[in-house]
């Protein structure tokens, strides 16, 4: 079993996540966006842009009491509506970035939870969207599991998320796809037994140096998701998120033995480093219907 580092850089306040085979903890790093052309996805994008002859009634949204939590990397405030969709391979081709503190409902029109900043711990902020309905967008939740968050018109902007990442449990295969190709696939290590790399839909929170020279001198993206048994990873973890990294050596790839993060070569995170961008949607499934064309 590979020696656990436990680490936290103070840059930013926070504990921030890897959940290797050595566990460490890390800040993100501020402004490291690559610019990255049109959508990426396993199948044929899907926009929830219906039209209507009839102008639809937008749900008002109620007001939000000051004393709501602000998500952060903490743990997210419970009570949002789980991810009806999350093991869905169909691409989420449209980010959500909060331009000023925005409240976070249980539903079009239904209870304020949380709030959303435009940052978390200084990095930008971009959120897949899921869903529309009703003037309103549902978002992946960051710093949980399978969860939604709906928000009401305003506060915010939209960006196109042109790429998408695709993790197979059984396979141990991470795939890039772009514009609805497949464009390279890697083997990767996941979680050990207790300490699964989460199913369902998450995304790219942001980047962040490696912490220690176990992760190959190479940066790290970390994602919305967290441990589904946070109690299972190493104490200097808890609260930490799971992360997608290289390591310093590749004997392990194919194998469960990380603490839950996705693990590839040096070179394959050096490659998705330079074309990703935050808000990436990342999609973790147990096996496609049928095996990428670049497996």
């Amino acid at each position: 079993m590979n020696r656990r580092h436990v680490r936290t850089l103070a840059a930013l306040g926070v504990p921030l996540l890897l959940l290797a085979g050595g566990a460490t903890g890390w800040a993100l790093t501020p402004g490291a966006t690559p610019t990255a052309p049109p959508v990426a996805a396993p199948s044929a994008p899907t926009r929830a842009d219906p039209t209507s002859a009839a102008p639809e009634r937008v749900p008002v949204a109620a007001p939000a009491p000051d004393h709501l939590p602000v998500v952060d990397y903490g743990p997210a405030p419970t009570g949002f509506p789980a991810d009806p969709d999350t093991l869905d391979a169909t691409p989420l081709t449209e980010g959500l970035r909060p331009t000023r503190r925005i409240a976070a409902y249980t539903a079009p029109g239904g209870r304020p939870l949380a709030f959303l900043e435009p940052t978390i711990s200084g990095v930008e902020l971009t959120m897949p969207i899921a869903q529309r309905r009703a003037g309103w967008a549902a978002v992946l939740l960051p710093s949980a599991n399978r969860t939604l968050a709906w928000l009401p018109p305003g506060g915010h902007t939209t960006v196109a998320l042109p790429d998408q990442l695709v993790v197979e449990r059984k396979s141990h295969r991470l795939t890039w796809y772009r514009a609805g190709r497949a464009v390279r696939s890697w083997q990767v290590s996941l979680g050990q037994r207790g300490q699964e790399t989460p199913l369902g839909r998450t995304f790219i929170l942001g980047r962040t140096p490696p912490p220690e020279r176990v992760y190959g001198g190479v940066d790290i993206f970390a994602l919305g998701s967290v441990p589904d048994a946070p109690d299972s990873v190493p104490a200097g973890l808890r609260g930490a998120h799971i992360g997608v990294h290289s390591w310093y050596h590749d004997g392990e790839l194919g194998e469960n033995t990380t603490n839950g993060c996705i693990r590839l070569t040096k070179s394959g995170q050096r490659e998705l480093l330079a074309e990703l961008r935050p808000g990436t949607e990342v999609v973790v499934v147990d096996e496609l219907p049928a095996p990428p064309p670049t497996a």
